[in-house]
């Protein structure tokens, strides 16, 4: 692999960098942005998107463009939104989250006696996974529009655990609003959504988007439609014909592997 000269081996910062959109004006800027998002030295970064440092130096400069494949990959690897990548269009991270201003985090006292604090960069050498929980919430009823998304606070969780239940780099919380899902889910209940595990399971439990709307359902496919199912049986299943005009507007956003719930607020 080609030696960089010292200014560029290593990113601007580790920090979310701001210039998204319409700030970063072409591909190779919006590149460069993520790789200062993830704090890696360019050769690491280079070697996780299977390309030389040279030819990621090309990218940044628009002297090359990305073929495909390589957008596809950085995609999965580092859980950007293609529509960002490329046009610079919406959030940049998967999931609709971005991460709120520090005076709209939500404040958490600390008990006596306990860490003060966790960076997120030491989080996995003390065996624990940082997940974000969006401010968007998933309806267990008739639908919600409560879809901005974006993150309020960071929660740990202990490393194997999450590895268990799937893929933490995918994982992300969200509370739960209405009743047709009782008794399992309650209003105000949270979710741990894994938005790497999409393929319909008969039964198991999926947040689901249709439109502007966000559920969260029991789902079932038959021939031709998916079938949104509520535990509490006063609500009726929703059936979404795969064939009309609502299927394109149908996305998985992932599987729910896990919930918890507050008996004292």
């Amino acid at each position: 692999m080609n030696k960089l000269d010292e200014k560029s081996s290593s990113p601007p910062g580790s920090g979310f960098d701001s210039r998204l959109g319409s700030e970063s004006p072409n591909l190779g800027d919006r590149l460069r942005t993520l790789w200062s998002h993830t704090g890696l030295r360019q050769e690491d970064f280079a070697t996780r998107l299977g390309i030389t440092t040279v030819t990621l130096q090309n990218y940044f400069k628009n002297i090359r463009l990305p073929n495909s494949d390589f957008i596809k990959q950085t995609c999965t690897e580092f859980s950007v939104t293609p529509e960002w990548l490329l046009w610079g269009n919406g959030p940049m991270l998967r999931g609709n989250a971005q991460v709120a201003p520090a005076d709209a985090q939500a404040k958490c006292p600390i008990p006596p006696g306990e860490p003060q604090w966790m960076a997120p960069d030491a989080a996995p050498s003390m065996g624990y996974a940082l997940v974000p929980k969006v401010m968007a919430r998933l309806a267990a009823g008739t639908g919600s529009l409560e879809t901005e998304g974006k993150v309020i606070g960071y929660y740990a969780f202990k490393l194997d655990f999450l590895q268990r239940k799937g893929h933490p780099k995918n994982m992300v919380l969200m509370d739960v609003a209405g009743d047709s899902m009782e008794p399992m889910l309650l209003d105000g209940d949270t979710v741990l959504i894994d938005e790497s595990q999409r393929e319909i399971i008969a039964g198991a439990i999926f947040a689901v988007g249709i439109e502007q709307e966000v559920f969260v359902k029991s789902l079932l496919r038959v021939p031709g439609k998916l079938v949104l199912q509520s535990r509490n049986e006063r609500y009726a299943p929703i059936e979404v014909d795969m064939n009309g005009d609502l299927a394109g507007t149908v996305r998985i956003i992932g599987r729910v592997v896990w919930s918890c719930r507050e008996y004292v607020r």
